[in-house]
């Protein structure tokens, strides 16, 4: 995304919410992220374009895929969700997570037991890196010419946007700040689509110029913005998208972004999210409605609204504590909910205090505090817990708090309320 947008083109989707609290960053909803296989199975079943590929989970499966395949040569990639898979390192010290060698299938069954079942460590992974559950072996190709195809949303055109360079392969922010005459752009009209003449011209800028490349190239164009309609896309990155010796027009690796806002429509798609990446915490707290983002304080916060979360967690960094996480309980704040929030933070164990901060615009505060005293029963919470609630009926609030028996630390307003959680420590 962030290339795109140092192409001039302003991608339509909040991939993440502004930095907060150190250096966290804090998420609204969880974006779907899919594996190179999965876009590519959605490419060719929108009539592009792919080499031959098939995932293996077992070194058997890696060898089985190879002869069922019957090519001269295959290449063999870690599904992980990270970058840098090239040049990574698993944790058994096998090196690199790409690899092309001759269709052997007891060479591909050797490679593959060195990398299923690892951690793979990259430029882009945590420390320990990501466990490699998954391998696409596919056909490898010759390539002759290696560009650079996109088609993005864009505010600025209020649409989508075609956007294309020669010099693909590469990372195209290099392009864009050394050549940026390399980069083309055709504003597509959303009533008409992709014309012709715009899909060949961007073809012959892509230098698709041999035999019928460019009339291939353009109609591969054409069938990814089909794609990318049909599946509420706000990105369809191809790099590269290149022609081979052969003379065939390939589309060799895939990103793809989606509307998020369209995953009631997209389920098939959605439902396809690997969560294995991914902070088990911030899993559970997505399918109970909660948006929740691990730091590394020892203060959990419980907050309702994005914004308010940010101030606290700004707030309990300016008095000298540290937050634990980013949880953002929405607009309606339940007994359930805050039990099931409570049930999160404490399972880190780095928590040692809970910051509870509700303003109750729409939602009352005298139910919100019959929910923590109830969430509190519930789990049974020995944390040191201090609440600050403002709005609607919080006199008759904070007496709930007051009377309830539990130790409940009542905090006037947010300076208090970070004051006494850093206090407790």
């Amino acid at each position: 995304m962030a290339a795109l947008t140092r192409l001039g083109v302003r991608v339509t989707q909040a991939v993440r919410a502004p930095t907060v609290a150190a250096g966290a960053v804090a998420s609204q909803r969880r974006f779907l992220n899919l594996h190179e296989y999965q876009c590519k199975h959605l490419l060719r079943e929108a009539g592009c374009n792919v080499q031959q590929f098939e995932v293996a989970s077992t070194p058997e499966e890696a060898a089985a895929v190879t002869k069922r395949m019957g090519v001269k040569e295959n290449v063999v990639k870690a599904m992980v969700l990270a970058g840098g898979r090239g040049k990574g390192t698993f944790s058994n010290g096998f090196q690199g997570g790409v690899h092309v060698l001759d269709s052997d299938p007891a060479a591909i069954q050797k490679l593959a037991t060195n990398m299923l079942g690892f951690n793979l460590v990259t430029k882009q992974t945590p420390p320990e890196g990501v466990p490699v559950n998954k391998l696409m072996v596919a056909e490898s190709l010759d390539i002759d010419h290696e560009t650079y195809f996109a088609i993005v949303l864009d505010r600025e055109s209020n649409g989508a946007v075609m956007v294309g360079s020669p010099e693909g392969g590469v990372d195209i922010e290099e392009v864009a700040e050394s050549n940026p005459d390399a980069i083309f752009k055709e504003v597509i009209d959303i009533s008409v689509g992709v014309t012709d003449e715009q899909a060949a011209r961007m073809a012959k800028n892509l230098q698709f110029t041999e035999g019928d490349q460019g009339k291939v190239a353009a109609e591969q164009f054409k069938k990814l913005y089909e794609l990318f309609v049909k599946v509420d896309a706000v990105q369809v990155e191809i790099n590269p998208f290149a022609n081979t010796k052969d003379g065939r027009v390939v589309c060799f690796d895939a990103k793809i972004g989606f509307d998020d806002n369209a995953s009631f429509r997209q389920k098939d798609i959605f439902a396809q999210e690997d969560t294995a990446e991914s902070d088990p915490r911030e899993v559970e707290a997505a399918a109970l409605g909660l948006n929740y983002v691990g730091m590394d304080g020892n203060i959990g916060c419980l907050v309702n609204g994005a914004g308010l979360a940010m101030g606290t967690m700004d707030i309990i960094k300016l008095y000298g504590g540290e937050p634990a996480n980013f949880l953002d309980c929405g607009g309606g704040v339940t007994p359930e909910g805050v039990a099931s929030a409570f049930n999160i933070i404490t399972k880190d164990p780095k928590v040692k205090a809970i910051l509870v901060n509700i303003f109750g615009g729409i939602v009352n505060c005298a139910t919100v505090a019959n929910g923590i005293v109830a969430a509190c029963k519930e789990t049974s919470l020995k944390l040191p817990l201090v609440v600050r609630l403002e709005g609607t009926n919080v006199e008759e609030a904070r007496e709930i708090l007051a009377n309830s028996g539990l130790p409940i630390i009542s905090a006037i307003d947010l300076d208090d309320a970070a004051q006494k959680a850093v206090a407790t420590l």
